[in-house]
């Protein structure tokens, strides 16, 4: 290969093999089966602390977003590390703590709460919760005074700046369902302080994903500290500012900046404003995980046609949604290169829809029986993955140095029927 794999150097070609840590995919392929996620834990824990040298000195909590990727085995990973979590449903909350989140270190995010779910969170004393509604607090208020417990709150705010990202993963422009838009935040939060029920401990924005340029951070950044200036001057203590998450990775030669580069311009921005020493809170997720999985899957079947010509593999939109999702490009890289001619095919998956397919247009030499890697698969792949079709949910592996993990274990039909009655 030309260039280096995204992943590099945990995901590179050893004796013309795909390997992870050194360990080869195909070995791993052959004892678990395919489709196959594994991910590198080095690589994880490389992501991370790139995060902890821009924090360094500062006073700072990395939560990561789990709805990256929710597998228990990678958030034991970040809990192992001290990380808190960023969550978005009572789900995500047992998963967190069942693989050693300290629960003070747990961010409640999402716009749809429920009360059951507040009253869960409540119970097992989360840290905060990012309200993002005025209907929210209100709910809030009444779920917290009923078991005589006040609910420590930070106010999502919508500063509207463009992310410059794919339309779906953009959360905070004006037309976006996610936060309290720029105007009405004032007001939001001087509600919130009068409300017995809530305490009010900081500020929440989170403007989308895959953001691959610095601009819509320091942007986001002025217009958040120009609130926190307006709320703190109406009487309102702010202990906490959390700038979320959302730095991309690359995919297809992006070049999005380091964490420790870009937090060094964010806190340079931060303390030529005089909050340097607040507390800080961040929720990286893709950018901790994307680069560090793959998937592993077998071509089944080559299929010449007079438009196109098709690679078709095990692995579908079932497992790897986000090309049917958002049109986005993986890397597709062959476990073993041939040095046969290349021909160029559509990846495609064998699930009964047009949208199934992984990768377009890819130069490959490929035949039945051959495994192929699609990388950069470690965020929003197995935590999206469903079972239409019927399809089972794959198995994951983690690798860590010469030690592979199986983490979960492939789904089978049994599992995918064991809670289903038939009707008498």
């Amino acid at each position: 290969m030309t260039s280096p794999l995204p992943g590099h150097p945990h995901i590179a070609y050893h004796n013309n093999a795909l390997c992870i840590e050194g360990q080869p995919l195909a070995a791993l392929a052959q004892t678990h089966g395919t489709p196959l996620f594994v991910y590198s834990k080095a690589s994880m824990l490389e992501a991370l602390a790139a995060y902890q040298r821009g924090f360094a000195g500062r006073k700072a909590q990395i939560c990561y977003a789990m709805k990256a990727n929710s597998s228990l085995g990678v958030l034991q990973v970040f809990a192992q590390a001290g990380c808190g979590f960023d969550i978005v449903s009572s789900g995500e909350l047992a998963r967190v703590l069942a693989a050693g989140a300290v629960a003070s270190k747990v961010i409640f995010s999402g716009v749809g709460k429920t009360r059951a779910e507040m009253r869960h969170a409540l119970g097992v004393a989360i840290g905060c919760f990012n309200v993002e509604s005025t209907a929210e607090l209100e709910v809030l208020n009444e779920v917290a005074l009923s078991m005589g417990l006040r609910a420590p709150v930070s106010i999502r705010v919508n500063p509207n700046v463009d992310p410059k990202t794919h339309p779906y993963i953009s959360t905070g422009l004006k037309g976006n369902k996610f936060g309290i838009a720029h105007e009405e935040t004032l007001a939001t939060y001087q509600r919130a302080a009068s409300l017995p029920g809530l305490r009010v401990v900081g500020i929440d924005c989170h403007i989308g994903s895959q953001i691959t340029e610095e601009t819509p951070y320091l942007d986001a950044m002025d217009r958040v500290l120009d609130l926190v200036d307006a709320i703190e001057a109406a009487g309102i203590t702010l202990h906490h500012i959390d700038f979320g998450g959302g730095l991309g990775i690359n995919y297809q030669d992006d070049t999005p900046p380091a964490a420790d580069a870009l937090w060094h311009k964010l806190l340079a921005k931060l303390d030529a404003r005089g909050y340097g020493q607040r507390q800080l809170m961040v929720e990286p997720g893709r950018s901790l995980v994307g680069n560090a999985g793959v998937c592993v899957t077998e071509v089944l079947y080559l299929k010449p046609g007079e438009q196109k010509n098709f690679a078709i593999i095990d692995a579908a939109m079932n497992d790897l949604p986000r090309p049917a999702m958002y049109q986005a490009f993986h890397h597709i890289a062959p476990l073993a290169p041939r040095a046969d001619a290349t021909t160029l095919v559509d990846v495609v998956g064998p699930v009964c829809e047009s949208g199934d397919w992984i990768g377009r247009d890819r130069d490959l030499a490929v035949q039945p029986g051959d495994l192929l890697a699609v990388l950069s698969a470690g965020a929003y792949c197995m935590s999206m993955a469903s079972n239409y079709n019927s399809r089972g949910r794959a198995a994951e592996v983690l690798v860590d140095g010469d030690k592979a993990h199986l983490i979960r274990t492939r789904e089978s039909i049994a599992d995918q029927i064991r809670f289903e009655k038939l009707v008498a």
